[in-house]
């Protein structure tokens, strides 16, 4: 009896997260720096004819609104519980937030502590942009690549998950890859200077950098410690190592001794050769303490203010008034005024989105950082993650990652990253809490003090850190020491 197929229809229901296009480039805003914003300001206004620089005053808001806020308003709404992070906090509307909150201070800055470093170097982002530059992409593929690379630590490491990133391209590019599609991307980054840029962990990281290696058997031994024993090899387990893989002691020796050449972190190292930390610095916000009092701007000297030009939206009212048997030519002038005041509108409140999200998360990382920013002392820095600042502003943890990222403030004690003030927090034997950096810091004391012919091993170094109050794994110990660049005890001899 002949099988048929046959074809079921079923119905799910699914929540799914959606961005209007207004809060899409919200998103894109945000994770510009200052300078960056500058450039994508003048580039909107040569687009745009509609917007101009300019201070806008009530008039011009109420008569640019006035005709054509009625047929945004439902698109607006539609949009407007899409997503939570891209709230307007306290304030009902864009315009309602006051300028002071917007604009940089008008006083003298004369007792700024720091001047802004400069330099003519290249960064470590800009050399893989240019590498970048050189492959045949397409357009979506080149996007994803940008993605991947500022999704880079700044050691060069690529610590999100696959997963992750496929969201974040989904929800916050409006692109969508698969895994294949993506790893065959990162592929791509990971084949760029210095060998290991782009890797998922110290294995991919050391392998990467192997196999640019010219073919040897030294460099088969070296593959095989990396990639079948490489527990072993952290550990440094000689003798395990040697039975699994069948070699000598002295193919294991030089295999080991080219191994300690590899760099653990390459973009480190690519950033100190090229100056990626002394690239020009423009701090986004600017922040002054003074007895015990302290205030907090953005650094908008160099940002135009923006306004509708007015006879467009003259124009656009005159069109609206007569819209009632339109010939087909006035019909089309109607809407291309339409879209251009409309993107000119959208454009001018995404800038002031931007400004009220940025200062109501700087505004959180000052309140949980206060004792740093009146005192200058890295000891006061309590532990402090993103989720802390997401829950003090009621914003996403995603938008406070991303205000963060590569937005820097200037303080009264130097320019830091606001990167700085985030670290996991730690509590000792008697309850006291501290973060990572302390931890880091004792580490790093019992290092300097070590007798250099006989220098601690990682265990060791945690059996001081427990006698300290700090009853710290072993194999926490070496993350940390990692993280600080000290090497293995071996080669501290």
């Amino acid at each position: 009896m002949a099988q048929g197929s046959r074809q079921v229809q079923t119905q799910a229901q699914q929540q799914v997260q959606t961005l209007s296009p207004q809060q899409l480039m919200v998103v894109k805003l945000l994770e510009l720096p200052t300078v960056e914003l500058e450039e994508r300001i003048h580039a909107e206004i040569l687009d745009n004819p509609a917007l101009e620089e300019g201070r806008e005053t009530p008039d011009n808001d109420a008569e640019a609104n006035e005709e054509y806020a009625e047929a945004d308003g439902q698109e607006e709404s539609e949009g407007a519980n899409a997503n939570e992070d891209l709230s307007l906090g306290d304030y009902g509307h864009e315009d309602d937030i006051p300028d002071y909150k917007l604009q940089e201070h008008n006083r003298s800055r004369e007792n700024t502590a720091e001047e802004i470093p400069f330099s003519d170097t290249t960064s470590f982002y800009e050399l893989l942009q240019e590498q970048l530059g050189m492959r045949e992409l397409t357009e979506q593929e080149r996007e994803v690549a940008e993605y991947l690379i500022g999704s880079l630590d700044d050691d060069g490491l690529l610590r999100k998950s696959m997963e992750a990133i496929m969201d974040e391209l989904a929800i916050y590019r409006g692109i969508s890859v698969t895994e294949k599609e993506l790893e065959r991307i990162l592929s791509i980054i990971q084949d760029f200077d210095p060998a290991g840029i782009g890797a998922r962990d110290l294995r991919e990281c050391l392998l990467l950098q192997i196999r640019r290696k010219a073919d040897s058997p030294l460099k088969q031994i070296e593959l095989d410690i990396i990639g079948k024993c490489c527990d072993e090899f952290t550990h440094k387990n000689k003798e395990r190592i040697i039975q699994r893989l069948g070699i000598t002691e002295e193919q294991y020796a030089e295999a080991v001794g080219e191994l300690t050449k590899l760099n653990p972190r390459p973009g480190s190292s690519l950033g100190e050769v090229m100056g990626k930390n002394m690239q020009q610095i423009v701090p986004d916000f600017l922040v002054e303490a003074y007895d015990g009092t302290i205030t907090l701007t953005l650094n908008n000297r160099n940002v135009p203010e923006l306004r509708l030009n007015r006879e467009f939206t003259t124009l656009l009212d005159e069109q609206t008034r007569n819209r009632e048997n339109q010939s087909k030519a006035s019909n089309d002038a109607f809407l291309f005024l339409k879209q251009k005041v409309d993107a000119a509108q959208g454009f001018i409140n995404a800038v002031k989105q931007r400004q009220q999200t940025l200062l109501t998360t700087m505004q959180a990382i000052i309140d949980l950082q206060r004792p740093f920013f009146l005192e200058g002392d890295e000891s006061l820095l309590r532990p402090m993650i993103l989720k802390d600042v997401a829950e003090r502003t009621g914003l996403d943890i995603s938008t406070i990652s991303r205000v963060s990222n590569s937005k820097y403030v200037q303080t009264n004690y130097g320019i830091y990253p606001l990167k700085f003030f985030f670290g996991d927090g730690y509590t000792t034997e008697g309850g006291e809490e501290m973060t990572v950096r302390e931890v880091k810091r004792i580490l790093k004391e019992c290092v300097d003090s070590e007798d250099k012919a006989k220098p601690y091993a990682d265990d060791e170094l945690a059996e001081m850190l427990k006698a300290k109050g700090y009853p710290i794994a072993r194999r926490t110990v070496a993350k940390y020491r990692q993280q600080l660049n000290i090497p293995v005890a071996r080669l501290r001899r």
